[in-house]
């Protein structure tokens, strides 16, 4: 889930500066989420293999917060339709450790709150190729991953920093690495593969074409996420952004993410 990352990052906003490690492209990645509110219709639709397709509605709402440890990625999404999963919510909570991250879930099937953890959190994200860690990542939270800073390669001719993340010790994940490739002048990821056992399984893609600017924060609004394995992809498109001054903390407070209004 690290989309909803990502998703979430739904495209994260700032502006590119000379980089020279991991955690400065990752803090000009998450600096792309601005500290007031901002929200993000989307619209997801994910296609098998045989051609057909189905569509998920909702809306994103992030910020940056500031705190002792460094700024940290805030992001929620709701889903409005289809109406069989109207009203399902997550909820992406950043921290500097690992431990103290908060990923939770509310389904109305359900009618409680859940964190997400271990197997569940690498598992769909409501039928679609994004996993919970996927939407997470999609956002710019990589919790439970340590980043290696790898030579810069050009992509879309664009000059790009290249990242390798991988699993740290005692975390649990499908991913044996996810390396990403962030757009040097607008810090928003253009590439990104998964791993599983060292075989590519899913690739991420963001078009330059596809990456748009508010103010002075950068976000993709079209993201394509293709399993290789299975043979259908989800393409993630925003189709309206709204920025708030007003800091709806209910939006990011687990007890109340997931109620209307």
């Amino acid at each position: 889930m690290k989309f909803l990352a990502t998703i979430l990052a739904l495209g994260l906003m700032g502006t590119a500066q000379a980089q020279t490690s991991a955690d400065s492209v990752l803090d000009c990645m998450r600096a792309n989420l601005p500290p007031s509110l901002r929200i993000q219709d989307i619209e997801l639709t994910t296609t098998d293999r045989s051609g057909a397709s189905r569509v998920l509605k909702g809306r994103v709402y992030g910020q940056q917060e500031k705190s002792a440890s460094g700024n940290q990625v805030r992001a929620m999404l709701r889903v409005t339709a289809p109406d069989n999963l109207a009203g399902a919510s997550f909820l992406i909570r950043e921290a500097r450790q690992y431990a103290d991250e908060g990923l939770y879930v509310w389904l109305p099937s359900v009618r409680r709150v859940r964190r997400v953890s271990g197997e569940f959190a690498d598992g769909a994200l409501l039928g679609t190729d994004f996993s919970y860690n996927d939407f997470k990542q999609l956002q710019s939270a990589f919790g439970g991953f340590s980043a290696a800073q790898l030579d810069p390669e050009t992509v879309a001719q664009r000059p790009a920093w290249v990242l390798s993340f991988k699993p740290v010790p005692d975390v649990k994940s499908a991913y044996t690495e996810v390396r990403t490739w962030v757009d040097q002048k607008t810090c928003v990821p253009l590439k990104t593969d998964f791993y599983e056992a060292g075989k590519l399984r899913k690739q991420l893609s963001v078009s330059v074409e596809a990456i748009k600017r508010i103010d002075n924060y950068w976000y993709p609004a079209i993201v394509e996420m293709s399993d290789l394995q299975s043979g259908s992809r989800s393409t993630l498109r925003v189709l309206g952004v709204q920025p708030d001054d007003k800091l709806a903390s209910r939006h990011f407070n687990p007890k109340l993410f997931y109620m209307p209004g």
